[in-house]
């Protein structure tokens, strides 16, 4: 975009006074040294800005196509999902009740006592959480990363469930009725700036309804731009991995994956060439 002085039009790069620490943007999505115009914000960043509010506003008032999600789960990895909802009837008492999100509705919790206990290793829980794009654009992707990680360990599986209005505990009660030992929760993050559609992933070992968050532990930011499908994959799989053998997650349970990660690359240099 240009101005006009004078009847003439000024390149923006004639109008705005750039920052010093430009060179700092190849590395973050932040918003930083975005110059000025006078004593005000150029209108390029401005305009971003605004764009970027919407899209945060739309992610979270987005609904959830489950039948779609669902469809798209049993087509990959031949999963069939139960469709679920919370006590929060509607979008709007969802945004507004928190605690409604953290419970099942009377008929979903029916729906799964009327079931047989599966007594699996882990109960996987897909809510859409305060960001449905996230969950429509990296669950799938994502899921076919980790069940090609527990393919060959052996994992017994509790049928999938895909939760409408959903926050992140409503899934101890869902493990908890489907007698799982374990669960992950994948739900959409709330929206940022920068990333409207980031994926959370919450585990928790014996999970039980009134749980406290320190029983959790969390992989935040999943998605191509953030924590790639690969590395959260990773990840979880090792905390799950951990889990199972020492019975336990939240705060008595650590991610040394990194540590893990920078010793077998020290391993693997040649100390001549160092």
């Amino acid at each position: 975009m240009s101005a006009r002085r004078d009847g003439m039009s000024i390149p923006d790069d004639d109008i705005v006074t750039p920052n010093p620490w430009q060179a700092l943007r190849r590395y973050t999505d932040a918003r930083v040294a975005l110059g000025r115009s006078g004593v005000s914000q150029p209108t390029a960043p401005q305009l971003a800005f605004q764009l970027a509010h919407a899209q945060a506003r739309d992610a979270v008032h987005r609904a959830l196509d489950h039948a779609a999600l669902a469809q798209s789960l049993h087509t990959a990895l031949g999963w069939s999902c139960l469709q679920l909802h919370s006590a929060a009837a509607s979008r709007q008492v969802y945004l507004q009740r928190p605690d409604l999100g953290r419970s099942l509705s009377e008929p979903s919790r029916q729906l799964l006592r009327e079931r047989t206990p599966a007594a699996g290793d882990l109960a996987i829980v897909i809510a859409d959480g305060l960001s449905a794009l996230a969950i429509e654009q990296h669950a799938l992707p994502f899921l076919q990363v980790l069940a090609a990680r527990l393919a060959p360990d052996d994992w017994t599986l509790a049928p999938p469930a895909i939760v409408r209005q959903g926050r992140v505990a409503v899934g101890d009660e869902i493990a908890q009725l489907l007698g799982a030992r374990m669960v992950v929760v994948l739900i959409g993050e709330r929206p940022g700036l920068s990333s409207p559609d980031s994926m959370g992933l919450y585990l928790s070992w014996a999970p039980r309804v009134g749980m406290s968050d320190a029983g959790r532990n969390c992989i935040s930011n999943v998605r191509p731009a953030g924590q790639g499908y690969d590395e959260a994959a990773y990840r979880l799989h090792y905390l799950l991995t951990q889990a199972r053998q020492r019975q336990l997650s939240g705060v008595a349970l650590k991610d040394e994956t990194a540590g893990a990660a920078l010793a077998a690359e020290a391993a693997q240099r040649n100390f001549l060439l160092d």
